[in-house]
């Protein structure tokens, strides 16, 4: 995404903040001229401009919201074509990969080792380094990442018989689950393809390409199952992954290629660069921590396939819905997360410690929102999205109070998104975020075969909440000596006045949405009354997160006031 600098010296009402106050520090190199949403101080040193990076936010969470938005309707088009039973458990087993596969290539894998290499690769360009350090880094890294890639979906596909005795050993039939895994198998490499060159433009800063990618990949995968699933099965929406997962590389490349292609005269003249492609044990450590905080789905389906058919099918819808607050939480992070990669760079962990702190309490604000949402209005909303076609009111039952317990562990996934970031911004291998998530997997685990007996699906649930929980707290308390040096204890103190307002919000929103009669006015209701009271406290604790919002509701009225001003003016 480009967005013009705003300009200077402008007459009229003040502009509206920014709910994303940062800078890049003037200790940083000269950008190149034309840098979006770079501006140039007295000393000729690059800014972030406050109005870019909000506006980069603002275009990511809309394209994410109809990424979103299209995943619902993806979910919805599964349940009603093939509703809550043996096929649609088949193909969960299979949805294995691809969740893998985002996880691990797109969001938090890939992208935590690359962000900060294509920074440092800036880094260096803009200090005059030979030849072009982010070709360099290209030509060193993705072939070797491709062929790895190519490989590893290879194995995926001859060993799919043992991953689905693996991962559901009760399944009622295995072969649509073997099926379902081969065809799947294909996104290994558009994945990681896809999440290359989102991470290089998230660096260079273009923000709206990358945010499509969701919007592209559920198109595909809808397609797919209107248009095959009468003839396919479920089949059709395996198919839909391998097309969905092209269209992501499609819809990014032109775009990634023409920023290669971007070179200063500097660096034509000056000769190749030296290639540095990413360390191996940076690579390992993030890779290995995605996959062990991955995990958890496993433990999930494992433990669920013991369960009555549809108890996978429950936890995922559950999940999928509970867990939107979460992501719309971190959108903020995907654009802020080069410029704390970028201060790390250049070592100004002040500057990189004000922005996590902002993060955090900011995510938090915007998930504890969501969480009261959701456990306030869990039945309406998977009446109002799933209960239709072969998807019954028991099936809606099960699956609002699965999500009501998803949704006590959604601060603590939030915390663990914003915190791992920063133990990787600096472009250098940790191993102590793998050790953290694997306490919390053996929580996860002990804790959902302990109650698996008593509470089924919703004891998977819990366990699943404790266990990021205890991860989340471990990763805050580790970040002092290990990452950006954020206040621990400011932090747990801002944590504190949101979660309070979600405790006392979630309850009058759950009685305002039993009034009305239809699910769409309930959840309407219950929303809008979680919302208000959430604010309102909100504003009487003074939530840090909240500042931003209170702080544009302020200014968009003294704009108005300014109108009204002028309009009297004129009519005199």
């Amino acid at each position: 995404m480009t967005v013009t600098p705003p300009g200077t010296g402008t007459e009229g009402p003040p502009p509206l903040p920014s709910a994303l106050p940062t800078a890049l520090p003037s200790a940083l190199p000269s950008a190149r001229s034309g840098e979006p949403g770079t501006v140039r101080d007295g000393n000729e040193l690059p800014v972030v401009s406050k109005k870019f990076l909000a506006r980069a936010t603002i275009v990511t969470v809309v394209l994410s919201i109809a990424g979103a938005v299209l995943g619902l309707a993806r979910d919805q088009a599964l349940a009603r074509l093939f509703g809550a039973g043996t096929e649609t458990d088949a193909f969960l087993v299979a949805w294995t990969v691809p969740e893998f596969a985002s996880t691990l290539l797109i969001e938090d894998g890939l992208a935590f080792a690359l962000v900060p290499a294509f920074s440092l690769a800036l880094a260096r360009r803009s200090r005059g380094a030979p030849g072009d350090p982010v070709r360099a880094l290209v030509a060193t890294t993705l072939p070797r990442l491709a062929l790895a890639l190519a490989a590893t979906g290879a194995l995926t596909v001859w060993l799919a018989p043992h991953l689905v005795e693996l991962l559901a050993p009760g399944l009622p039939d295995p072969a649509l689950a073997v099926d379902c895994t081969r065809l799947t198998a294909t996104c290994v490499l558009s994945f990681g393809l896809a999440g290359f060159c989102a991470a290089g433009l998230r660096a260079h800063r273009r923000f709206l390409v990358p945010a499509t990618i969701y919007v592209a990949y559920n198109t595909g995968i809808i397609t797919a199952m209107f248009v095959l699933g009468g003839r396919w099965g479920v089949r059709s929406a395996a198919v839909g992954v391998a097309v969905g997962g092209v269209l992501m590389v499609a819809v990014q490349l032109p775009s990634f290629v023409k920023q290669l292609r971007r070179r200063s005269v500097a660096a034509e003249e000056s000769g190749p660069a030296a290639g540095q492609a990413v360390g191996a044990a940076l690579v390992a450590s993030v890779l290995l921590f995605a996959l062990c905080r991955q995990s958890q789905v496993l433990i999930e389906r494992y433990l669920a396939s013991g369960l009555p058919a549809g108890s996978i099918s429950h936890l995922n819808y559950a999940q999928k819905v509970a867990q939107i607050p979460m992501t719309l939480s971190l959108m903020l992070c995907t654009v802020t997360f080069p410029v704390v990669a970028r201060a790390m760079a250049e070592g100004n962990t002040d500057l990189a410690r004000a922005r996590v702190e902002r993060d955090l309490a900011m995510a938090a604000c915007v998930v504890l929102l969501g969480t009261a949402t959701v456990v306030a209005c869990a039945p309406q909303m998977v009446e109002l999205l799933f209960q239709r076609g072969a998807f019954t009111a028991e099936d809606t039952a099960v699956t609002a109070a699965v999500m009501r317990v998803y949704a006590l562990g959604l601060l603590g996934q939030t915390l663990v998104g914003v915190l791992i970031r920063s133990y990787f911004s600096a472009g250098r291998p940790t191993w102590y975020p793998l050790a953290t998530m694997a306490v919390g997997i053996v929580v996860t685990s002990w804790a959902g075969a302990w109650s698996l007996a008593s509470w089924g699906v919703r004891g998977i649930a819990a366990a699943n909440a404790a266990g990021i929980t205890v991860t989340a707290v471990l990763l805050l308390a580790g970040m002092r000596r290990r990452s950006v040096p954020v206040r621990t204890r400011h932090v747990l103190r801002e944590l504190g006045g949101p979660v309070a307002a979600a405790a006392l919000a979630t309850p009058a929103g759950a009685l305002a949405a039993a009034r009305p009669d239809t699910p769409l006015a309930a959840l309407a209701v219950g929303a809008a009354t979680v919302t208000c009271l959430f604010l309102l406290l909100g504003r009487a604790v003074n939530a840090q997160g909240l500042k931003p919002i209170f702080d544009s509701f302020r200014t968009v009225t003294q704009r108005l006031r300014h109108v009204r001003s002028r309009s009297s003016r004129r009519l005199r």
